[in-house]
């Protein structure tokens, strides 16, 4: 999936000469964390939060608090320079990025200028929807040797009995590297039969769990 595919385009932006205040009141009016500070060229020359907003401001406690603060220019709070993102980079190598650096939001740039923003909680619904946890599906986590062609193999169990797979993903096992495990989740609400498949086939389930109940 790429950065196009989930990124905001409707994106709220000062110029660096505005003002906290100015930037304050986007924030509560919008609703939003971030705002990308932007030129007459409409290049990114540095991003603020709602954070940074925050701290820059008199708080209300004090009695004698000196609202010129609020006037002060936005370039003088804003963090800059900017780490930017393309629209077709890849959603999953930009989550490291979201990882790495601990940010919350990242601009969106094409030929120089601003397109776009994606912020944490658009990788976070874009996980929901890419494991398929926004659909009524079963879980199922099968651990198999970490060989070519074992995916298709245990997919074809799938097949037989024509349960959609609503999404798929693979991630080591453990600490070791002679297996992996694939999870499934399937567009059934009784999996039963496809689990029996599975265990009559000789695959470990790890979930459910592949220890059986003793039957009474």
């Amino acid at each position: 999936m790429l950065v196009e595919e989930i990124m905001k385009t409707d994106v709220i932006t000062l110029p660096p000469t505005a003002t906290i205040a100015e930037a304050l009141q986007l924030l509560q009016e919008h609703r939003i964390r971030h705002i990308p500070i932007v030129d007459e060229e409409h290049q990114v020359i540095g991003i603020v939060s709602d954070r940074d907003v925050r701290d820059a401001s008199p708080s209300i406690f004090e009695k004698n608090a000196d609202n010129m603060e609020l006037h002060r220019e936005i370039q003088h709070i804003m963090s800059s320079p900017v780490i930017t993102v393309h629209p077709l980079d890849f959603v999953e190598e930009i989550a490291k990025i979201f990882y790495d650096e601990e940010f919350a939001a990242l601009p969106v740039i094409q030929n120089n200028k601003l397109v776009g923003i994606i912020t944490e909680k658009d990788m976070l619904y874009t996980l929901i929807h890419l494991t398929g946890t926004h659909v009524q599906s079963s879980h199922i986590e099968v651990k198999v040797p970490d060989q070519p062609g074992i995916l298709p193999e245990v997919a074809t169990i799938f097949g037989i009995r024509k349960v959609n797979i609503v999404s798929l993903l693979v991630y080591p096992y453990r600490n070791d590297p002679t297996y992996k495990i694939l999870v499934f989740r399937v567009q059934t609400i009784n999996p039963g039969p496809i689990i029996d498949d599975l265990r009559n086939a000789g695959y470990e389930l790890m979930w459910p769990h592949n220890i059986l109940e003793p039957k009474l």
